[in-house]
């Protein structure tokens, strides 16, 4: 049986609809606005087939301390004709000689197995609608002036300088932080997202902190519906399921080389922006 031709171009705005289609198609609740962030903190490319868009990769570059590769989605009836791995062979050399990070799917494992990544860990998603629980005393909204802060104490937690992350969640939601000695020693961001609002980065030193960040936000958003992407490692998720936020399903965080860094003991990342951006 005879295909048609597959081209690739750069992934521009233009492709956004075509991207959201495709992504409701995989059954991801990505709206619009969740796309357009996206793309503006990453480059990408898109699989053409006449005229139809049937595949799409983003990678978002931290500065030159790593790149994240995310979004890669390939129409379900495309594959098996090795267009994911030519997605992601453009998302490589994007990317250029960054260390690289994502979060698989079980699907998805096999190709990134192939391509030299490693299973470093996973990711648990949790989402639901709470009810009223306990304010707490200690969480405070932060203003303009803490973004710096902010973004200081993301890079120590993320190993990476995600300074235009912070600054376009700061136009698009608002933060929460703690503060001692008279500095930011912890925040959570909360955004529009999906089918709710999303709360992450939450950055904190302890256990203890990050549950009153992300508290700040569940007492704002009295029966709005929620999400929360922690790693198991955090500890945070019995927590988010005694609150309401059901555990249903989750990712498989891989590097590649892996990630051998050092934890900063003052900052520990209990909850990502999402899966695609970390």
């Amino acid at each position: 049986m005879q295909t048609s031709q597959i081209n690739f171009a750069a992934f521009g705005p233009e492709h956004l609809e075509a991207a959201v289609t495709l992504s409701r198609l995989a059954g991801w609740p990505h709206r619009l606005e969740d796309w357009q962030m996206a793309l503006a903190l990453s480059e990408g490319i898109v699989a053409i087939e006449d005229s139809r868009v049937v595949g799409t990769v983003l990678t978002t570059s931290y500065k030159g301390d790593c790149a994240m590769i995310n979004m890669v989605i390939v129409d379900k009836a495309m594959r098996g004709r090795g267009l994911g791995r030519k997605l992601m062979d453009a998302a490589l050399r994007i990317a250029a000689n960054r260390p690289l990070r994502l979060v698989a799917t079980a699907e998805g494992l096999p190709l990134y197995e192939k391509l030299g990544f490693q299973v470093t860990g996973a990711v648990l998603q949790h989402q639901g609608i709470v009810g009223d629980i306990a304010a707490p005393a200690e969480t405070e909204a932060a203003t303009t002036a803490d973004v710096e802060a902010i973004a200081n104490l993301d890079r120590l937690a993320f190993g990476a300088n995600r300074e235009g992350l912070i600054t376009y969640l700061a136009k698009v939601g608002e933060f929460a932080v703690l503060r001692r000695d008279g500095r930011v020693s912890g925040f959570a961001a909360l955004r529009a997202f999906g089918r709710g609002e999303v709360i992450g980065p939450v950055v904190a030193a302890h256990l203890k902190d990050a549950k009153a960040l992300v508290a700040h936000f569940i007492t704002a958003r009295p029966s709005r519906f929620l999400r929360v992407d922690t790693t198991a490692d955090t500890s945070l998720s019995p927590w988010l399921a005694e609150q309401g936020l059901a555990h249903v399903g989750g990712g498989i965080v891989m590097a590649k080389p892996p990630n051998r860094r050092t934890t900063d003991p003052a900052a520990t990342t209990f909850a990502l922006a999402n899966q695609a951006l970390g």
